[in-house]
């Protein structure tokens, strides 16, 4: 009787591991439903939240046991993984969870404050060009690298040391507020634009805070808890799950991710329209020009080719405009532009997706070799499908 037992216990072990289905979730009572994207399993049958009656202390060994056994401090983690979720009114899931350990997985192998190779390099280049930007000699520039900087080593000792963005960051602040060019190179702006475990952009959390109270005390600069592991955490989890989503396949929530919220909606809707304008549209997700983060006034080749097929749409140049304008919200998929090009698409043959994978070249000076959002939206979507795997060996 126990070996029949034991058999029935491993065979489904088995089954659940194959189906990719968690045995958090076998025999327990369901929780709240799951965003489109997550809401599927691999058995065919619908993926829940965990229950909300779970303790505090049950729901971090789960997020524990989510986490590579190869990061350190797993359980420091998944006490801020739980913080940013239970602030944020995440889903606690292990559909959830997955898809922001996959992000930390893949931007910084679970490093609060990840190595950046070659920063000393990508440092004096930027200084080098800036210098040049704005007519200030070489040699006055070597002369102030060579003065003791706030921390007791000079500007030069700390770019040859440099490793981390947090320390890049450290070190432009100080050069703006203390070297005599800083101001005038730099301007007030540092040119760290993301950072921490998830490559938060300090925009992004800059904003958000405006719409939603950070969970930890402000020791300094906002900017700074970007590149904390907690701050890093939070605001990446919130970028990436704190919004409504059109998709029902997560990757390309990740491609989101990598682009801008919405561009794999933004994408399908630039082919459907390139396909009734006769105009072949880059999917690239940007549906408007930018200058300095704001609309352009200059119409961009998505608002060109809806314009030209106006009579169609049964709409104006302002009302085109006004739907473009909310391309970077959730308001957009409903608006009559969206609505009117999947219909005149839909009639010209088979319907037409409302999700493809953003075609966009990834540059930095980060980056050594050709890489694009779809290489990343899909490395992270095999350390998802991994992550899940790990709910099943319970």
């Amino acid at each position: 009787m126990r070996q029949r037992n034991l058999l029935a216990i491993l065979t489904a072990a088995l089954l659940a591991t194959l189906a990719g289905c968690s045995l958090f979730e076998e025999s327990e009572e369901e929780g709240g439903s799951l965003p489109s994207d997550m809401s599927r399993r691999a058995d065919g049958k619908t993926a829940t939240a965990w229950p909300t009656s779970l303790p505090e202390a049950e729901v971090k060994k789960r997020i524990t046991q989510l986490i590579p056994t190869s990061a350190k401090d797993r359980a420091g983690w998944a006490t801020d993984l739980h913080t940013a979720f239970k602030m944020l009114e995440v889903p606690h899931a292990t559909q959830t969870y997955c898809a922001a350990i996959a992000i930390i997985e893949q931007e910084s192998s679970f490093q609060a404050d990840p190595v950046v190779p070659g920063l000393p390099n990508i440092v004096r280049r930027e200084l080098e060009s800036r210098a040049g930007r704005y007519g200030v000699p070489s040699l006055i520039v070597n002369a102030a690298l060579s003065k003791t900087s706030p921390d007791g080593k000079s500007y030069n000792e700390r770019i040859d040391a440099l490793k981390t963005e947090k320390q890049l960051n450290a070190l432009f602040e100080d050069m703006i507020g203390e070297l005599p060019f800083g101001r005038q190179l730099f301007a007030d702006y540092n040119p760290v634009r993301t950072g921490g475990p998830m490559q938060v952009s300090v925009e992004f959390a800059t904003q958000h805070v405006k719409e939603r109270s950070y969970p930890y005390p402000i020791e300094k600069k906002l900017r700074h808890e970007v590149f904390t592991r907690r701050g890093g955490v939070y605001f990446g989890s919130a970028i990436l799950l704190d919004y409504e989503v059109p998709y029902d396949q997560i990757v390309y929530r990740f491609a989101d991710f990598n682009a801008g919220r919405y561009s794999s909606r933004n994408a399908a809707f630039q082919l459907a329209l390139g396909k009734i304008a006769g105009k072949p549209l880059a999917p690239d997700g940007d549906l408007l020009r930018y200058e300095d983060g704001l609309p352009a006034n200059v119409a961009s080749s998505v608002e060109d080719a809806a314009l030209s097929i106006a009579y169609k749409l049964e709409m104006s140049r302002p009302q085109i405009r006004r739907d473009l304008l909310q391309e970077k919200s959730a308001a957009f998929g409903r608006s009559p532009l969206y609505t009117r090009v999947f219909e005149l698409a839909d009639k010209q043959g088979k319907p037409m997706s409302r999700q493809a994978m953003p075609q966009i070249d990834l540059k930095s000076p980060k980056i050594t070799r050709k890489l694009t959002t779809e290489w990343f939206a899909k490395r992270v979507e095999g350390r998802y499908r991994t992550c899940l795997k790990r709910s099943s060996s319970k």
